[in-house]
């Protein structure tokens, strides 16, 4: 179950980018980031890895981007200084999702999201959840390594192109 919620947020989370979102959100530092996720109803903190750059976070976006034009009927974008402050409306099977997500960024070398989100009706049983998602570069990518491997809590490893 925590692995759908993780999934339940991460989409939240997607959804929450507008289209002009390449033009809003910062450039991040390339390299290995962590990402650590905490919810707000006391399960455990989880923690997942990218390996980025220039054109995995353009990936990111254009994913997010795609999911928001195919399920949202509103998404509202505003940045008051190092915060992107994001409002959507979506729908996924018969749930409606509203969002609100706040990005706080320090620079290009840490952000921290809150994102809380209702379903109506709930969504695989949640009526609500609010996250936390706080994020930092942990060093250089592992030697090899290509950018673009997401490395979840759970051990499993993905690549950002086999999520679009």
């Amino acid at each position: 179950m925590r692995l759908l919620h993780a999934m339940a947020m991460a989409l939240a989370a997607a959804l929450a980018l507008p289209a002009p979102a390449a033009d809003v959100f910062p450039k991040l530092k390339s390299g290995q980031w962590e990402m650590q996720m905490i919810d707000a109803k006391g399960s455990p903190p989880t923690k997942t890895t990218l390996c980025t750059d220039d054109a995995v976070q353009k990936e990111l976006i254009a994913m997010g981007t795609g999911m928001q034009k195919e399920m949202c009927s509103k998404n509202d974008l505003k940045r008051e200084g190092s915060r992107v402050i994001s409002t959507s409306e979506c729908k996924i099977g018969d749930s409606a999702i509203l969002t609100k997500a706040v990005m706080t960024f320090t620079g290009d070398t840490a952000y921290r999201t809150e994102i809380d989100s209702t379903y109506t009706p709930p969504f695989m049983g949640m009526k609500d959840a609010s996250t936390t998602v706080a994020a930092r570069p942990a060093g250089a990518c592992r030697p090899g390594q290509p950018p673009g491997p997401i490395t979840t809590a759970a051990g499993p490893t993905l690549h950002t192109r086999h999520l679009t």
